[in-house]
């Protein structure tokens, strides 16, 4: 084989073409986009027109040796080709043109690595780097040319050495799965808190770069990192959220989808995309000044599906329309319930339409009284108070004095007490003007 450079990043790009591509520009700029977010510099690129994928290199024979010499001339450190390539044909690529070769995947899990925080979020990416790997070993090793086959007498010290690598990164996979096993546990019992709670939860979902973590922010008053980059956030951050008609609820910001994800990295990040699976409704999240968002939109539903939340009701935001030059909406389905909202998270147009939206989806029925307690029922006030269902208290010598104002699905679930209690919470969910324990 070669020794494989460690100096520098200018890359040469190879844009595959084959029918069915849809608008291969619009294809081509999100693949440089990549690129430009792992910190390569781009050379320039070839296009390469695929009928039948070629099995040695994916691009055709011809090709390839025009691939190789633009590198030659150009003096590319690498080559990145946006397609998913087996790992016999990214070896094949890497020997006949004697530099890195990097496919669509590796790419991808580059900018994942360069960007994870958390401590779960590093332990995801790792085991989807090492999976990746564990396919493509023998292609780092440059002593192997000695090894000319496996009669006795030419088993060289390299298929040893392959072989104990193969074993540590095993050991390495079954370790990481066990640690992100862990914390994924830790992370569950964080969310069945909030299950107990039942505080509704959100999440945001969508095509990266279309805005969610702006929106996080704007929503939110948080600091997730936000900027006009692919994959700007790995990481889940979870904040309350508040000001809603139905009281506070629970939104998580997630990783962005993205096409052709790879199949590694969408099973390591289950646990971080455990947000979207368990929450009550989903913000999905589109760029409204994109021509290509029905498609992109497909592409996030096709994930959500991959990961069981196919089938979870959906609120679609359309952002961004301050660059489309449209105005603030909510559109509604035939019974009247939101199923778009128009806005922009960046000008701060349409923010409150969303929260109306929300207000109206999560609350349903709501439950509107003057609830009397006394000092000695503690444990009740405090478990409606972790629900969000006191919008106002007085206490006195004999007790409290609540204003509850919360859905129907948050008081139901509290009559978990005693038999006093039970009975005050059914009498409460009739909508009496006054309840007294």
């Amino acid at each position: 084989m070669f020794d494989r450079q460690k100096r520098g990043d200018r890359a040469l790009l190879v844009l595959p073409q084959s029918r069915g591509d849809g608008d291969v520009a619009r294809r081509a700029d999100e693949f440089a986009e990549l690129v430009r977010s792992a910190g390569a510099e781009i050379l320039g690129s070839i296009t390469a027109r695929i009928d039948v994928p070629n099995p040695r290199y994916y691009i055709g024979t011809g090709k390839a040796d025009e691939v190789a010499e633009a590198a030659r001339a150009l003096g590319a450190d690498l080559v990145l080709i946006d397609h998913l390539l087996s790992p016999v044909q990214e070896r094949n690529l890497e020997k006949l043109l004697n530099i890195r070769v990097v496919d669509r995947a590796g790419l991808i899990l580059d900018i994942f690595a360069q960007r994870a925080r958390s401590h779960e979020g590093k332990l995801e990416v790792e085991l989807a780097q090492l999976k990746h790997l564990a396919t493509r070993l023998v292609r780092g090793w440059t002593h192997l040319d000695a090894q000319r086959g496996g009669a006795i007498g030419n088993r060289g010290p390299g298929e040893t050495q392959l072989e104990t690598d193969r074993r540590l990164l095993a050991e390495r996979v079954k370790m990481l799965s066990k640690r992100l096993e862990k914390v994924q546990t830790q992370r569950g019992q964080q969310r069945r808190a909030r299950l107990r709670n039942t505080v509704p939860r959100v999440a945001l979902v969508g095509y990266t770069n279309a805005g969610k973590s702006t929106l996080f922010n704007v929503l939110t008053e948080g600091e997730v990192f936000a900027a006009n980059l692919l994959f700007a956030t790995l990481d889940p951050t979870v904040r309350k959220l508040d000001g809603l008609s139905c009281g506070p609820a629970v939104l998580a910001d997630t990783v962005g989808f993205i096409r052709e994800l790879p199949h590694d990295l969408v099973a390591a990040f289950r646990g971080t995309l455990a947000e979207a699976r368990d929450a009550d409704l989903l913000l999905h999240v589109s760029d409204a000044a994109d021509d290509e968002r029905e498609r992109l939109a497909r592409v996030v539903d096709g994930v959500l599906e991959e990961i069981d939340a196919g089938d979870l009701p959906q609120l679609r935001v359309m952002n961004k329309i301050d660059l489309a030059g449209l105005e603030p909406r909510i559109d509604r389905d035939a019974d009247g319930k939101p199923t778009a909202v128009w806005l922009s998270a960046a000008t701060g147009q349409g923010l409150e339409l969303l929260r109306q939206a929300l207000g109206e989806l999560l609350g349903g029925d709501r439950v509107q009284s003057e609830l009397r307690l006394p000092l000695s029922a503690g444990r009740l006030h405090a478990r409606l108070k972790a629900a969000g269902a006191i919008a106002g208290e007085e206490v006195d010598e004999d007790g409290w004095r609540l204003n509850i104002d919360a859905p129907r699905s948050v008081i139901a679930p509290l009559s978990g007490g005693s038999a006093a209690e039970a009975a005050l919470l059914r009498n409460l969910l009739a909508a009496p003007e006054e309840s007294t324990l």
